[in-house]
């Protein structure tokens, strides 16, 4: 009995070293093949370009239809997963924008389905910019999934700068690309208003 509880021993411990072995080198290859706050900040920029661009083609009599259509494809994860989408000027019955359909609608107007949007890009904003300033830098990375928080400033012809507070979430895809697959954004809340 005694050998039989010796070996026993032997081989649980023998488990548990591979086991903790195996954790130590997936949470490795999970570190190395993490998400760098370098492809947050570029994403979130990509983002913002976008939507000035989206507005200057608009301006200038160009497909700002089609760029836009692509620009949801290279920043929104519609095509690989689920996204959850609740724009700044979203309200009623298509607050929520989980299709790529309802998401072009708002950035571009034009959707009978969606009779409330203007096309929020059409404003043609001329500098749109961003910071992460919910924490010390308000950029959260766990593994293929990155958090951020914080303000976007959208700056229209006229100088005038409107401020939305956001949350966006990437995921890297399968073509190894970070998209949103969350993005919540409203205008600040403002007391007595």
């Amino acid at each position: 009995m005694r050998t039989i509880n010796s070996c026993w021993v032997m081989m649980s411990g023998m488990v548990v070293a591979m086991l903790v072995g195996l954790i130590a080198s997936s949470a490795e290859g999970t570190e190395n093949a993490g998400i760098t706050e370098a492809e947050v900040n570029a994403a979130q920029q990509a983002w913002c370009d976008g939507l000035v661009q989206i507005g200057k083609l608009y301006k200038d009599g160009g497909d700002y239809r089609g760029y836009a259509a692509k620009m949801i494809d290279e920043t929104y994860d519609y095509k690989d997963g689920k996204v959850f989408f609740k724009p700044t000027l979203a309200s009623g019955k298509n607050t929520f924008r989980p299709t790529r359909e309802g998401a072009l609608s708002y950035f571009v107007g034009g959707n009978k389905d969606f009779p409330e949007d203007s096309g929020f890009a059409l404003k043609q904003w001329v500098k749109v910019t961003y910071d992460n300033n919910a924490a010390e830098n308000g950029i959260q990375i766990h593994g293929d999934i990155a958090i951020t928080m914080g303000n976007v400033y959208l700056t229209n012809a006229k100088g005038d700068q409107v401020v939305v507070d956001k949350t966006f979430v990437f995921r890297r895809c399968q073509d190894g690309k970070l998209r949103l697959c969350l993005h919540k954004s409203a205008l600040p809340f403002e007391p007595g208003q």
